[in-house]
This record gives C-alpha cells, sequence and structure tokens, in this order.
C-alpha cells in the first residue's frame, strides 16, 4: 500500500513538473543537473552500470566521438578497476549498453539522452554533443565517480529520464588572468576540466600584461626571460597608503610545447582556447624586455603594482613589425578563430608627447588620440585577418570609432558598449563587471579574503541576460555569448583562484545555456548542493557564501 503511494505520489510530482515547467524539491535533487536541460522528463527506474556495460559507438560525419567516451571510461576505470568495452552499433548487445547514435537533426551542441532500465541512448549531430550528454550522465551518476581511488561500496546507477537538450548561446567562457599571478600547467588544466564539466566551451587565457609575459615567442625571448619575472609585489590592497611590497621575484611562462599540450588537453574536452595578447596598453612587462617599442625608450620594469600604466606601444612602424611577429607564433600555436588582443586601458599621455604618434595622426587627418587607437586596432586586425582570424577586443576599441569591420566585441563596462556594437552590426561577448566579474567580492562576510572590490553574488551572477531588451531581434542575433572574467590580482594561489571561481561558475554556465525565462533561481539552488558535494570530492576549494544566503533568506 505504501509503495502504491509513493509511486502515486511520485506521479503527481511528475505530472506538475512537466506541465507548469516547476521544478519540486524531489526533482531538483534526483536530477540535479548543472546547466539545467532544456527538457528533462523524469521516468520510473534506474539504469545500474556494472563491469559488463559496454558502449556502443556509431559513425559521426562531424569527428570522431570515442574521445569523449574515453575520458568517461578513464574516470570510471579509477573509482571501479573497471575497463568498459566500445563496440560498434552493430554489435551492441541488446540490454546492458549505452548507445551513441548520430541524428542531424539535433543542434551542434545539443543532445537527446534516453535513460531505460536495460539501455542508455544518446542521439546528437556531433561528437561534442555525445560529449554534453555524457557530462549529464556523470552529474546524475554518485558524486564519489569523482574519486581519485577505488569506491567499491558505491552502487554506480543512473536514475531514468528522457532529455532534449542545447545551449541557447554560441559562445559560454571563463576569463582567467595568469598574467598577475602565474598560474602552472596542472593549475590551468584543473580549471578546464570544471569548464567541461558544466558544458563551458571557451577558456580565455589572458597571457600578457604590464604585470608579466606569459607565453614564449621564439623571436622575442626577452618577452619571457625579462617580461616573465618581477622583482616585487604588491602587500594588501592597492587602496592601502604607504604601499608595500615583498621584494621577492616571482613569475613564470609557458613554453611553445606546454602550450600544444594545453590546447590539446582542452580540444579533448570540447574546449576552445582564445589567448590575449594585450594592446596597445597593459604593455610594461614586454617594454621592460623592448623598450624601443614605447614612446620614451624606457627603461621599465616589470610592474608589481596593479592598475593603468602611461606607458604603452608606440605607434611607430617598428612596434607594428614586432606585434605582427609576436601574432604570427601565437597565431600558429593557437588553433581557435578567434584572437583576443585586449584594447582596454589605454592611456594616450605618451602618444600626445610623442613625435612619431603625432607624426602618423597628422599623416592619416586623425583628430585625436582615441582615433589613433582605432587606427592601431584597424591595422592589427588587418593582419590578423590576413591570417585567417577574427580580431577579439574590449569594448573601449569603440571609443575612437570601430573601424575593424570583422572585430568582436567583449563589453565588459556594463553593457553600453555591447549594445552599441550590436546595432553597428558586430558580434558581442557579454561580460560586464556588475554580473560577472569573478574577482568582486561574493559574501559581504568580514571574513572573506581580500579582493579587488564590488559584489557580486552567485544570484546576481544567475540573473544576468547577456541579450538586452533594447536590441532588435536582428541585432539580437550578433549576441554570441557571456563570459565571466577572473583578473587576478588577489589570486595567487590555485585555492584562492578556486574560491573566487566556484561556485559562481555553475552560475555563469546556466546563464550561458538556458533563456533568461527557462531559468529559475529557487530551483538551481535545490540543485546546487550535489555539485558542491561533487567540488568536496574532488578538493575543489569552493566559497560557502551561497549558504550565507540562503540562511538570510530563512531569516538564520
Amino acid at each position: 500500500m505504501l509503495a502504491k503511494k509513493n509511486t502515486l505520489m511520485k506521479k503527481i510530482f511528475l505530472s506538475l513538473f512537466l506541465t507548469s515547467g516547476i521544478s519540486v524539491s524531489l526533482l531538483a535533487a534526483e536530477y540535479a543537473i548543472i546547466p539545467a536541460p532544456q527538457r528533462l522528463k523524469p521516468q520510473n527506474g534506474v539504469f545500474e552500470l556494472n563491469k559488463q556495460t559496454k558502449f556502443a559507438l556509431g559513425t559521426f560525419s562531424d569527428g570522431d566521438a570515442r574521445q569523449a567516451i574515453q575520458l568517461f571510461i578513464r574516470q570510471l576505470a579509477a573509482v571501479t578497476s573497471w575497463n568498459l568495452d566500445v563496440v560498434s552499433l552493430k554489435e551492441a548487445p541488446s540490454g546492458n549498453v549505452i548507445m551513441l547514435k548520430e541524428n542531424k537533426t539535433v543542434p551542434a551542441e545539443g543532445y537527446n539522452l534516453t535513460v531505460g532500465k536495460t539501455k542508455i541512448v544518446i542521439e546528437a549531430s556531433t561528437p561534442k554533443g555525445c560529449f554534453y550528454a555524457l557530462q549529464t550522465i556523470r552529474q546524475l551518476l554518485p558524486k564519489e565517480y569523482e574519486a581519485t581511488g577505488s569506491q567499491p561500496s558505491v552502487k554506480w546507477s543512473v536514475p531514468c529520464c528522457d532529455i532534449n537538450d542545447a545551449p541557447k548561446y554560441r559562445y559560454r567562457g571563463l576569463h582567467v588572468d595568469v598574467a598577475r599571478h602565474f598560474a602552472t600547467i596542472d593549475e590551468v588544466k584543473t580549471i578546464i576540466d570544471q569548464l567541461a564539466l558544466l558544458k563551458l566551451n571557451t577558456f580565455h587565457w589572458h597571457l600578457t600584461d604590464d604585470q608579466g609575459w606569459r607565453i614564449e615567442i621564439k623571436k622575442y625571448p626577452l618577452l619571457t626571460s625579462v617580461g616573465g619575472f618581477r622583482d616585487r609585489t604588491l602587500i594588501g590592497s592597492y587602496k592601502d597608503i604607504p604601499r608595500k611590497f615583498d621584494q621577492t621575484r616571482t613569475g613564470g611562462f609557458y613554453t611553445q610545447e606546454e602550450v600544444k599540450d594545453v590546447i590539446k588537453y582542452a580540444a579533448d574536452r570540447y574546449i576552445d582556447i582564445l589567448p590575449e595578447i594585450e594592446m596597445p596598453g597593459h604593455a610594461i612587462a614586454a617594454l621592460a624586455a623592448y623598450p624601443q617599442y614605447s614612446c620614451s625608450g624606457g627603461p621599465f620594469q616589470v610592474e608589481g603594482l596593479w592598475g593603468i600604466f602611461n606607458d604603452v606601444f608606440c605607434t611607430k612602424d617598428d612596434t607594428f613589425s614586432f606585434l605582427e611577429d609576436i601574432l604570427s607564433e601565437v597565431i600558429a600555436l593557437f588553433p581557435y578563430k578567434y584572437i583576443h588582443i585586449g584594447g582596454d586601458e589605454c592611456p594616450t599621455i605618451r602618444w600626445q608627447n610623442c613625435a612619431h604618434c603625432q607624426a602618423r595622426m597628422k599623416e592619416l587627418g586623425l583628430k585625436n588620440e582615441r582615433q589613433l587607437q582605432s587606427y592601431f586596432t584597424h591595422r592589427i586586425e588587418q593582419f590578423v585577418n590576413s591570417k585567417g582570424k577574427i580580431v577579439v577586443g574590449w569594448d573601449e576599441i569603440l571609443d575612437g570609432g570601430l573601424t575593424a569591420p570583422n572585430a568582436v566585441v567583449m563589453s565588459w563596462r556594463g553593457e553600453k558598449g555591447g549594445i552599441a556594437a550590436a546595432r553597428l552590426g558586430h558580434d558581442v561577448i557579454m561580460t560586464p563587471t556588475t554580473y560577472l566579474y569573478f574577482d568582486y567580492y561574493q559574501s559581504q562576510s568580514p571574513s572573506e579574503p581580500l579582493a579587488i572590490g564590488g559584489y557580486v553574488p552567485i544570484e546576481k551572477v544567475y540573473s544576468y541576460n547577456p541579450t538586452p531588451d533594447s536590441l532588435t531581434q536582428e541585432q539580437a542575433t550578433h549576441i554570441l555569448g557571456v563570459q565571466a572574467n577572473t583578473w587576478a590580482e588577489y589570486m595567487s594561489t590555485l585555492p584562492q583562484r578556486e574560491y573566487m571561481i566556484f561556485p559562481r561558475i555553475a552560475a555563469l554556465s546556466e546563464v550561458g545555456w538556458l533563456d533568461i525565462k527557462q531559468r529559475n533561481y529557487a530551483d538551481f539552488a535545490k540543485r546546487l548542493p550535489a555539485l558542491l558535494a561533487r567540488y568536496d570530492v574532488m578538493g575543489i576549494n569552493y566559497s560557502k557564501a551561497f549558504y550565507e544566503t540562503l540562511e538570510k533568506e530563512n531569516g538564520k
């Protein structure tokens, strides 16, 4: 009688879920998937994996899905010692099988997932869709799947369901600054792993700034041997007066072979890497190595202070040759179609007092130095386009009148720049400080570690709508997607970075995956603890500010 009553209650819950679109706690806990699927229909029962379970792989015209399977099998083997077989669809058994089939009607990053009691069927048009389906299965498995050692007492079951899923936005990214504080290859890979779990598809690698140059350029070795290290770093806050420095040499850089290794690692997880080489501002580390490409000639030291500095790249021809040489090596390394050239926070005082720059302005008939920056951006864009790539820049590239016809704009100073760019027909990635800066505080607790300022709690991240209502339907098609930025002035270690990124990255993933009308923070809050439990198993140092918010809401 009790079993019948429980079954009846579950059917009622399912009916409410399917007809109203509102998830209830029971379903949110059992199907704790982040980002939430576009459509999920729960079913009774579970699929149980065991050492006889087989993967049956179909042929995909857009690549081989075997890599997506192997990553899943490898982690399962780490916790079970099972080495599951992969066979062709023709060899698939009738039961105890996970089948991957090509279905060209499914969107490029989407998937259909049917979990039955005897088999799981994945349909996708691309291997990436298969990979995302497996990440969904991963989140439906017990959290112990994330462990590093054997878990002999765990029952490896997946609740039955039907899912049809695909992302809202094409670009779903996280920016990580390794210039202010260097991150090792293993640390970078740890972050990439977490992007993959949450179906984020772009890692924006901020490789150069005033405080460090982090990528080997073979033609200019001083960029790393000199620009990759600094002799002091600010202690405490930038606002503290008098300022104190630690007087300790610190730094590091990635060889081109290491960069290739990270690119492959990301590609195996269906993540593109967007490299950023800052210009014309934020250039002190480069100018410390090669001062002849400044307006004044230097000398310079790699900065240990945060902020904006007056010395920037000069606009003389030799500088452009230098930057084109650098970009040629970067473009040869990175397969992604986009190259980020910065363009933000460029003071013009040196240009105002530089004979070369003033002569350039006179030659081109430019009215002011902001137009000179537009010339700079356009000239670099022409070179990047000649190499088959597309330029991305921060929204300051609009300030002098955007003359780079193909450039993609990252709108960080609010949404104004992104709206203006979309109206001009430029593609846009939204990344405003007020919603998506992960270097801002996420809690108002006095115990929070030092941050740069601002306040962006997880619920505010979740509330963001990347497509402004003020855009027309045609203009809105230029919103490629969304990105959160992690600037590392106050994040000198991996645990500090993790604390600032996690779990806000989970909210970011759902912002990029679902339309604003589909999102429900209360439902997200019920699913999030399951992800945090996975972070516990992984040893991720996430913030507990989410729980503080819940306590306030409950009046505690």
